[in-house]
Parts: structure tokens; C-alpha cells; sequence
């Protein structure tokens, strides 16, 4: 194996990915500082998780003054993912690779990242999977760092208005989901009115807004599994699979009409010496066709 052209292949897979994080990141950045950390703590932040949402909803709870373990267990929940993620990628590492090198490689393992590895035809190498996520890590702490930097320069009343972008952030995560499945706009909805709940009966007052955000995370997503256990959405499928057969159906029968003239045709022509006309049946997985050729 060459390492080197290995690597060189990663870089390349991964720098559209680590170019597309810096906006986001730079988002991050600066709602992290105008919100009051420190430069370096949104960088250490972004370098140690490398996750949009997680990074978002736990510094909005540093923000609300919630504890360690509840950001420690909104971040578990709303990561959980990646562990599936890894599991899945694993299977396609070569044989050869070490535990360590299995964990540092799952460090880097982002949605982005896991759609490049998952379509990577073959078997996944080290080097690959290094230079694949190495340019997603750099350009997310890089935005972070930008951001930063940028929000140190602003007025401290312009940094105080910008807290509302986090919300509209959140919106424009889950309003074009939404809009594209009435599946997930039902599990938005649960979410809202399981918060609504826990925010306004006081019989929950006790709860923290930490364990609040966790507890509406994991109902909404478990009551959707249970609710909505395909993957088709609103019968789609379905609607597709009547449609391919009815085409079939359709060139079936065309395909029939046409046979049928042409050996009339045949017939007809065949007694005066111009030819013969031999058909083949052509069936194939698109439904059956024919091949005429005239005879000397």
C-alpha cells in the first residue's frame, strides 16, 4: 500500500467538507465569545467535539448555567449517533488497523465524513481515513478561531444582539427537514409540545433546562422510531414501485402490438419473394421486445 497516495486521497475527499464546515464553525465562534468564553475555550470546544448541534445546545446551556452533567448528557444524547456511525465505518477498515488507530480515526467521524467512507468503493485505509478528516477538523476549529476573533472586534452591545442568531440557526436547521418530511415535522412538533410541557405544568419545575432539553430529545426521537419505523415517507415508495410497473405494463402491451403487426406484415410479404421475416424474442428485465430481419 502506498501511503503517501493514500493520504493524498483523503486530503482530496476532505477539503470540500472542511471548506463547507467554516461558516458554521465561524457561527460557533462567535456566539461562543460574544456569549462570554474566552477565545480559547471555543477553540479547545471545537477541537475536542467536532459536532454542530452538540457544540450549539451545550454551550447554550453553559450559557443557562447548567451543570456538567447535563451538558455532559445533552451532548451524549445528541451525539449518540457517531457511535453507530463509527460501528458502521469499522466494518470497512482494513483488517490490519490497530484499536488506537480505529479510536483516533473515530474522533473524525462527522456526517460528511461518514457519507465519503460509506461510498468509498472497497476497503478503507488508515492513511485514507486521515487525510479524510483532517481537513474537516482543521477548517472546523479554524472557523471557531475566526469567529472568535471577529466577535472581539464588535461593540459589546452588537455582540449582546447577536445571541437571537443561535435560535434562527436552529430554525433553518429544521425548517427545510420539515418541509421535505411530514415525518420529521411530527417528531419536531412532539419535541416542541413535550418542552412545553415540561417548561409550563409545575409539577416538572424542578427539572433544570438541561434535563428538560434531554428528556424531549429522547422521547420525541424514541416516539418517532416507534411511529414512523419505515423509511418511506408518506407511501412514496409505493407510489413509485405502481408507477415503474405500469410502465412496464404499458411497453408490454406496445411491445405486443408491434410483434403482432410485424408478422402480418411478414405474412403477407412472405408468398411474393421479397424475404422472409424472422422474429426473435428479446425478454429482458424491462419487459419483453422484438427483433425482426429480413431474409435473402
Amino acid at each position: 500500500m502506498d501511503w503517501r497516495r493514500e493520504f493524498k486521497k483523503g486530503i482530496k475527499s476532505g477539503l470540500p467538507i472542511g471548506i463547507g464546515y467554516i461558516p458554521v464553525s465561524f457561527t460557533f465562534g462567535f456566539l461562543a465569545v460574544s456569549g462570554g468564553l474566552p477565545i480559547w475555550v471555543a477553540v479547545v470546544i471545537s477541537l475536542t467535539n467536532l459536532t454542530s448541534a452538540g457544540q450549539f445546545a451545550g454551550t447554550n446551556l453553559i450559557f443557562a448555567g447548567a451543570g456538567y452533567l447535563e451538558v455532559a448528557l445533552t451532548t451524549f444524547v445528541i451525539n449518540i449517533r457517531y457511535m453507530l456511525m463509527s460501528l458502521s465505518l469499522s466494518q470497512k477498515l482494513e483488517r490490519k488497523t490497530g484499536t488506537l488507530a480505529r479510536l483516533a480515526l473515530a474522533f473524525g467521524i462527522t456526517d460528511e465524513t461518514f457519507v465519503v467512507g460509506s461510498l468509498k468503493p472497497g476497503t478503507l485505509t488508515a492513511p485514507f481515513m486521515l487525510g479524510l478528516i483532517l481537513m474537516p477538523i482543521a477548517g472546523w476549529n479554524l472557523g471557531t478561531l475566526m469567529g472568535g476573533c471577529i466577535s472581539t472586534l464588535l461593540p459589546q452591545a452588537l455582540q449582546n444582539a447577536m445571541g437571537i442568531a443561535l435560535y434562527a440557526m436552529f430554525i433553518a436547521l429544521i425548517i427545510p427537514a420539515a418541509k421535505a418530511s411530514v415525518h420529521v415535522l411530527c417528531i419536531i412538533c412532539i419535541a416542541v409540545a413535550v418542552q412545553c410541557g415540561l417548561n409550563y405544568i409545575p409539577v416538572f419545575s424542578f427539572l433544570s433546562d438541561g434535563f428538560r432539553v434531554i428528556i424531549s430529545t429522547v422521547a420525541a426521537a424514541g416516539l418517532g422510531a416507534w411511529l414512523f419505523p419505515g423509511t418511506d415517507d408518506s407511501g412514496e415508495t409505493e407510489k413509485i414501485e405502481k408507477a415503474e410497473d405500469a410502465a412496464d405494463e404499458a411497453a408490454e402491451e406496445t411491445a405486443k402490438e408491434t410483434d403482432g403487426k410485424m408478422r402480418e406484415k411478414a405474412q403477407k410479404t412472405g408468398g411474393d419473394g421479397n424475404g422472409a421475416y424472422t422474429s426473435i424474442n428479446l425478454r429482458g428485465a424491462d419487459g419483453p421486445g422484438y427483433l425482426y430481419s429480413q431474409g435473402s
